[in-house]
């Protein structure tokens, strides 16, 4: 789980969300669907390729042995394996959540549920629900925030708990392609990435920097649906490259 590779998927996964948004936003003020879509379209094509361009010089200076590009490119290197499809329809789950479903079920007990206990379990609730109450504004976006943060810990948990094969596949890989970056030194990288984003998205420190502005387009929307599924994510690629990094046993 090389640096570039997370960066791409990342990246890619963002764009997608991000545009999905965009989308919906737009609708919502009654503009075209189609011209809507084209306009997101080209914005999503010329972002998109722009962060993939420079993820991929980084990936190219990484040390890979003088293999072009066709040649290092495989058939499974395009297949999602099990863990990137449970987060991504998890991504999905969360985006349909926060359009369609969060501004049903704000105001019911199944939802006051499901905001109790992630109150309890993660503090950067309180500071975003104590951010939006400022706004004045909600309509779903603490239940959608919830439910997000509830993916992600179901997530982590399902991929921790098949750390071992993945750990397994990790050696695997870093013996046919050396990284420029040693297992322990990756494994202590996206621990203090994900460390910093703990603090600002779990913590919740985050939140109060931002104005009601943002609240309501698409860095709130992403912030919001998006974020703590992608900690998710770095939080089990640090322990299973971490766990790369040991003996095999």
């Amino acid at each position: 789980m090389g640096v570039a590779r997370l960066l791409a998927k990342g990246w890619v996964v963002f764009c997608l969300f991000a545009a999905a948004h965009a989308f919906n936003l737009a609708l919502s003020r009654g503009e075209q669907p189609l011209d809507s879509l084209q306009a997101i379209a080209v914005c999503v094509f010329l972002f998109g390729a722009m962060g993939l361009l420079f993820i991929g010089g980084f990936g190219m200076s990484a040390g890979l042995g003088g293999l072009t590009l066709v040649q290092r490119l495989r058939p499974h290197h395009l297949l999602p394996r099990f863990n990137e499809v449970v987060f991504l329809v998890f991504v999905v789950f969360s985006f349909v959540n926060q359009v369609f479903l969060a501004p049903m079920v704000m105001g019911t007990p199944f939802a006051a549920a499901v905001n109790s206990a992630i109150y309890f379990a993660v503090p950067g609730q309180h500071a975003l629900a104590g951010a939006l109450g400022a706004c004045a504004l909600d309509n779903g976006r603490v239940f959608a925030s919830a439910t997000a943060w509830l993916l992600a810990v179901v997530f982590v948990a399902s991929a921790v708990s098949r750390i071992a094969i993945t750990a397994g596949l990790l050696r695997i890989e870093r013996a046919f392609r050396p990284s420029s970056f040693g297992p322990t030194l990756l494994a202590g990288l996206y621990g203090a990435v994900a460390i910093i984003c703990f603090q600002l998205l779990f913590v919740g420190s985050a939140y109060p920097w931002l104005g009601c502005a943002a609240f309501t387009d698409i860095t709130g929307a992403v912030l919001i649906g998006l974020a703590p599924l992608m900690l998710g994510y770095l939080v089990f690629a640090a322990l299973a490259t971490l766990r790369a990094s040991g003996p095999e046993n």
